[in-house]
Parts: structure tokens; sequence; C-alpha cells
């Protein structure tokens, strides 16, 4: 799971919110219900089954990574009589409920629910892989059996607590599971990732950095490596400088970075190292190395290419888009990500992904009028809290324009959108964060 980054906060903040349709349905390897949790708790009632849980949006690129790469893998076919499989669009207006009763706070975010008392027994904050999934499906089962002793069920309080967003208390409970674990206590990895994930939230970024740094040697060669580094490098940049700690941790984590970009590695992620290429591009920006932060982008963008041209299909390369046009228009090259995000439109012809990624590619050249007509195209199939950021850009796009009456006119849109959105996707500090952006347009 990954920890936000400071990279781009105006590219990549829009780009990384903006990924290509879901993989259909019927390319899963196992039986996802789609948006109807009523239906599928019932069924895991019936069945006497824990109830996993997909929590996505169309937007969230590792949503989309796990989708074509995980979640179609056929070795989880043999899972399929293992759970009843819920998939969660949490743009959807009828999802609302289930985000009520299970808060999302990152994308994709993954849950295994017990029936009985409607209790997220196990959740999985990002993307993982095949691999580290049927780990997770184990651990889900265990726990739902209720018999663990000693440091499992240790591992079983903490995941509770974790399940019910009582970070600080979950971080608390996985160190303690963490220290009394045997050498090769099967998860160690995934109960340091969601230890560092619950130190970010509770606000203990030298923890979070510390904890990374120690436990990198142990997960090096793990698909936990890039995630790790990763996290623990974006807690460390969020500490302050005058912290005595700052520089060596910094240091050290991004050295543990550099280490997993520089071989490459069949058991990693792509989403994953292509995030922990941002983390670095970060690290050397916060230094104030512009020749060094552009060559970790311009390495960033070879993976990337690389990556998109190994995809065997359409969704596959799809996984690319986001990060592909954030890097783009990063280096000062938007023109490149023209041709590719064309492809995703021919792809994906129903899909407010492409047209939006193309909106941002065109004002990042100043071509206003197409990065308008690219807006209408996005606005026209998109739904759900995704409209309220295609009209901030929107916005931005009017005001780089000289358009200050119809910015306005955009903010006042996407502000109508965020208050009539329903509990569970509705927020507070969206719609205060919408009204000042609002008040900063010029009259």
């Amino acid at each position: 799971m990954r920890i936000a980054r400071r990279l781009l906060p105006a590219v990549l903040a829009s780009v990384g919110a903006l990924a290509a349709a879901p993989v259909p349905e019927s390319t899963s390897a196992v039986p996802f219900v789609p948006d109807d949790y009523g239906r599928a708790l019932s069924e895991a009632r019936a069945r006497k089954l824990p109830l996993f849980v997909e929590a996505w949006a169309p937007w969230c690129h590792t949503c989309r990574s796990m989708q074509a790469f995980v979640f179609s893998d056929k070795a989880l076919a043999a899972r399929a009589g293992q759970f009843v499989w819920l998939s969660v669009d949490t743009e959807k207006t009828i999802n609302a409920p289930f985000l009520t009763k299970y808060p999302v706070e990152v994308w994709p975010t993954l849950f295994i629910v017990d029936p009985s008392e409607e209790k997220a027994v196990v959740r999985w904050v990002g993307g993982a892989t095949v691999p580290q999934l049927e780990k997770l499906l184990d651990d889900g089962r265990r726990t739902m059996r209720g018999k663990e002793k000693g440091v499992d069920a240790a591992l079983a309080e903490a995941d509770r607590l974790y399940g019910e967003r009582k970070n600080a208390e979950a971080a608390a409970a996985y160190r303690k599971a963490l220290a009394a674990a045997p050498p090769h206590w099967g998860p160690w990895a995934r109960a340091t990732e969601s230890l560092l994930f619950t130190l970010h939230k509770s606000g203990d970024q030298a923890g979070c950095a510390a904890t990374a740094r120690d436990a990198f040697p142990k997960l090096a060669d793990t698909p936990s490596a890039a995630n790790v580094a990763s996290s623990g490098l974006d807690c460390a940049l969020k500490l302050d400088r005058s912290d005595a700690s700052r520089a060596d941790l910094v240091a050290a984590l991004a050295a543990d970075g550099r280490s997993v970009v520089a071989r490459p590695r069949t058991d990693l992620a792509a989403d994953d190292v292509s995030s922990l290429y941002g983390s670095l591009a970060d690290e050397r920006e916060d230094a104030g190395d512009a020749e060094g932060q552009r060559r970790v982008l311009e390495e960033w963008s070879a993976f990337l290419d690389a990556r998109a041209a190994a995809a065997k299909t359409p969704a596959e390369r799809a996984v690319f888009d986001s990060h592909r046009v954030g890097v783009d228009i990063a280096l000062g090259e938007p023109q490149r990500a023209i041709p590719m995000l064309k492809q995703s439109e021919k792809d994906f012809p129903g899909d407010y992904n492409p047209p939006a990624r193309l909106a941002l590619a065109y004002e990042a050249m100043k071509d206003y009028e197409m990065a308008l007509a690219s807006s209408d195209k996005a606005l026209s199939r998109a739904y759900g809290p995704r409209l309220i950021g295609i009209l901030t850009v929107r916005a931005r796009i009017y005001q780089e324009k000289g358009d200050l009456v119809s910015a306005r006119v955009a903010m006042q849109e996407a502000i109508r959108e965020a208050e009539a959105l329903p509990p569970g996707q509705r927020s507070e500090d969206q719609i205060a964060a919408l009204k000042k952006q609002l008040e900063a347009v010029p009259r």
C-alpha cells in the first residue's frame, strides 16, 4: 500500500484519478457480484462463507491494475468457492450506504467481512500481487474460524482494529504481533505494510519511516519491497526539516528504493514499481536536485513505456496511461501522451477517462480549445464524485484561457455536484476546499 506522494500536485493529483474502465466482468477468475451488498451479504450468510469485497473506482490506476493482472489470473479460480465476492464501484450512488458502513480512505480497499456481524475482520489498502492476495485470503479464512492462538491471535486483533479504522490502536497491536512473531512467520510482510499505513494515518511519520527502514532488509526480496521503500520514503519526506532523524531516514529509504528499481523483477507489481519511481522523484525534488529529478522521471517514463508495450490487451496497456501522461507533462512533453490517449479513447469508447486525460495533456500544451472539447466528452460520460474532479480541471482551463466567468461557472457547478452527493460519498472538507478555490478565481 502506498502513501500519497508530493510529486507534481497539480498534475498527478488530476491524472492519478483518471484511469481506464474496469475489466469486463467475464475476464475475472472469481464470480464477483457487482454493486449489490445486500445480495452478496445474504448469499454469504446462506452459504456460511466470508464475504470478500473489492472497493474500487474507475479512476483508480491501482484498481485497474488489480482487475487487469490479478483478479483475472486463473490461479484464483480455485478460490472461487471459498468466499462470496463483491465488487463495489465507490463512484455509484447506489453504493453510498455501503461506504457509510465501510468507509474507504484509499483505493482500492479490500475487505474480508464476517457476514454474521457485518464487520471487516481483515482490511487491505492498496494493490496486491496474486501471491499476496492469496495470503490475505488465507488470513481472512483463518480469522473467521476464530481459533487463532499466540501471535496469530494478536494479528487477528490488530486486523480487527484496522478494519474499524482505529489506526493508533491498530498500530500498537501490529507492533505487538510483529514483536512476538517467529523468524519466518507467514503474515510478516502483510502486517508490516498494514503497520506502516496505520502509523501514517495516525500522524506518526517518524515511526512509519523508521519502521520501513528497519523492515526493508527483511523484505527486500519479497513482493512488498517496492511498497515498503515507497511508503517509508513518503513518510520521511513529510517530516519537518528540523527533525534530526529526517536526513538519515530519507537517505536510507531512497537508497532502498533505488535498489528496487535498479533490479528488474517479475515478482513485483509494475504499478508498485511505478509508484516507487514517483517517491524517488519526490526525493530529488525535496533535495533541490532538478537534474536528478529529471533523470528519475526519464527512467520512470522508459519503465512505463516498456510495460505498456509488453501489455497483452488494451486493458493491460491502459493501466499505465495515468502515470504515463503525468510523467510526460512533468517532462514538458505532453504531446507524447496524445497518441496513446487517443488509442485508449478508441479502445474504451464509453469511458470518461481517456478524454479527461486528453484535456490535461492539451491544457499543458496550451491548446485550450482542444482541452475543453475533450473535457466536454469526459463530462458527458462521467458520474458520481468524479464529475467534481473533471469540473475543477475545466475551471482551471478556463482560467488559464482568460475566461474567468466560465471558470467561476465551472467551479460553482463542481460545488453543486459535491453538495448533492449522499452520505458516504459527500465530503464537507472537499466542499470547503472547493469554495476556497472559487473565491480564488479573480472576478
